[in-house]
C-alpha cells in the first residue's frame, strides 16, 4: 500500500481511468451506428433499437453483483482478466448477430463483463490509498474518465464513416486488449492475502439482509433507479431524436459531446460545493430543479411538435446540470449508513437501482417515436417520486433523530 506522503502517479491514475472509460466507450461509441446496427440485424423499428443501449446498463448492473465479492475472494487482477475475457467473446456475438435477439444478448454480456474493470478500478484505488488521497486520485480518474462519453459519439462517427459500424466493435476489443496488456504488466495485485474471504452464497443473504435494515439506503437506491431510467432513455433515444426527427446524423456527435459536458461540470462543481452545503441540500435543490424544468416542457409542448433545437438543447443542458449533482449525492446518502458492508452493499445498490432503471427507460423509450415530448414527460414522473420519496426519507429520518434525542 502506498504510504500517505506519496503523490498518485500519472501512470496508476491513467490506467485506472483507461478501466473505467471501456465502459463509455463502449456505450456512447455505437450511438451513431444505430440505425445501420438495425438494418443489418433487420430490426428497423428505432424503439426496438434503443435495447441496444439500455441492455447493456443491466449487463452493467447485475455483474458488479458478482465480479464485486468474486474479487474479495480470488483477487482484484485475476476478475479483471475474466471480464476483458468475457468482454472479447460478447464483442465477437455482437459483431456476428443476425438478429436483434442475438445483438441484446451479445450486449447484456458486454455490460456484465465491463462491470468487471469498473468495479476493480473503484477497488484498487482504494487498496492502494486512504484518506485524502484517495479522494484526490478518485477526482483525477473522475476527470479522465468525463472526456470519454464527451468524445466516444465522434469517435464512433468517424470510424464507421471510415470503414463500417463492424469497426467500432473492432476498435473497441483492441483497446481493451491494449488496456488488459498494460494492466498486466505493470499493475500490481493489490489484495492482500490476509484481506480475502471464501465466496459463498452467505455473502449474498448476509449482506441482503443487512442492506434492508437501513430505510434511507433502500430510498436512495431506489430514487437513483428512478433517475437513472429517466436519463437512460435519453440516452438510448438521443440517435433517434436527432437523426430522425430532427434530420441532423452530422451534428449529432457534437449535440452529445455539448450535453454531456454539462453533466461533467456539475460533476466537478458538486465535488467544491458538496463540502459547503452538504450532499442532502445540494441534491434536493437540484432534484427540485430537475422537476420543474421537466413539468414546465410538459405544460408548455403538450400537444405542439418538437422545439427548435437551441431551444430543446437548453432545456436538456438544465436536466443534464442537475444531474451532475444527483447521481454522486444519491449513492453518497445510501452507502452512509452501510460503510460495514460497503462492498457488498454498493454492488446491491448498484444492481438494483440497475434493475429498476432499465425496464422504466424500455417503457418511456417505447413512447418516443413521433415527438421528445413523451420523454420529458418521463423526467417528470420519475423526478416526482423521486422527490416525494426524497422528502418522505428526510422527515423520517429528521422524526427517528428528534426521537433518540428526547429519549
Amino acid at each position: 500500500m502506498h504510504e500517505n506522503d506519496s503523490k498518485p502517479a500519472f501512470e496508476f491514475v491513467a490506467l485506472m481511468a483507461a478501466l473505467m472509460s471501456i465502459v463509455a466507450l463502449a456505450i456512447d461509441a455505437i450511438l451513431p451506428a444505430i440505425s445501420q446496427i438495425g438494418i443489418a440485424v433487420n430490426s428497423l423499428d428505432a424503439t426496438d433499437n434503443q435495447l441496444l443501449i439500455t441492455m447493456i446498463f443491466l449487463g452493467l448492473g447485475v455483474g458488479q453483483l458478482f465480479f464485486g465479492p468474486l474479487s474479495d475472494s480470488y483477487g482484484r487482477k485475476p476478475t479483471v482478466y475474466a471480464g476483458f475475457v468475457l468482454f472479447l467473446i460478447a464483442s465477437g456475438i455482437c459483431l456476428f448477430a443476425s438478429s436483434l435477439s442475438v445483438m441484446v444478448i451479445g450486449r447484456i454480456l458486454q455490460g456484465i463483463a465491463l462491470s468487471a474493470p469498473r468495479t476493480m478500478a473503484i477497488s484498487i484505488i482504494r487498496d492502494t490509498y486512504k484518506g485524502d488521497y484517495m479522494a484526490r486520485v478518485m477526482s483525477f480518474v473522475t476527470a479522465f474518465f468525463i472526456l470519454i462519453p464527451i468524445i466516444a459519439p465522434a469517435i464512433g462517427k468517424w470510424i464507421m464513416d471510415a470503414y463500417s459500424w463492424q469497426a467500432i466493435f473492432y476498435a473497441q476489443m483492441i483497446f481493451g486488449f491494449m488496456v488488459c496488456l498494460w494492466f498486466w504488466r505493470r499493475q500490481p495485485e493489490t489484495l492482500r492475502a490476509e484481506y480475502k474471504v471464501r465466496f459463498t452464497v452467505k455473502l449474498f443473504r448476509n449482506g441482503l439482509l443487512e442492506f434492508m435494515k437501513y430505510p434511507e439506503t433502500v430510498a436512495f437506491t431506489f430514487i437513483s433507479g428512478f433517475i437513472t431510467g429517466a436519463f437512460l432513455v435519453y440516452l438510448s433515444a438521443s440517435q433517434h431524436i436527432f437523426e430522425n426527427q430532427y434530420g441532423m446524423p452530422e451534428q449529432f456527435p457534437y449535440i452529445f459531446a455539448g450535453l454531456a459536458i454539462s453533466i461533467g461540470l456539475a460533476t466537478l462543481l458538486n465535488g467544491t460545493l458538496v463540502v459547503r452545503f452538504g450532499m442532502r441540500k445540494l441534491a434536493m435543490a437540484a432534484l427540485c430543479i430537475f422537476c420543474l424544468v421537466a413539468i414546465l416542457y410538459v405544460v408548455v409542448f403538450w400537444g405542439k411538435p418538437n422545439p427548435g433545437i437551441p431551444l430543446l438543447m437548453a432545456f436538456l443542458s438544465v436536466q443534464f446540470f442537475c444531474l451532475g449533482f444527483l447521481w454522486g449525492n444519491f449513492r453518497s446518502i445510501a452507502m452512509e449508513p452501510i460503510g460495514h458492508i460497503a462492498g457488498i452493499g454498493a454492488a446491491i445498490n448498484g444492481c438494483f437501482s440497475t434493475l429498476l432503471s432499465v425496464p422504466l427507460a424500455n417503457f418511456i423509450g417505447g413512447f418516443v417515436q413521433e415527438t421528445i415530448w413523451p420523454m420529458f414527460l418521463g423526467l417528470a414522473v420519475c423526478g416526482c417520486i423521486s422527490l416525494v420519496i426524497f422528502q418522505a426519507t428526510l422527515r423520517s429520518t429528521a422524526k427517528k433523530r428528534l426521537t433518540s434525542g428526547q429519549g
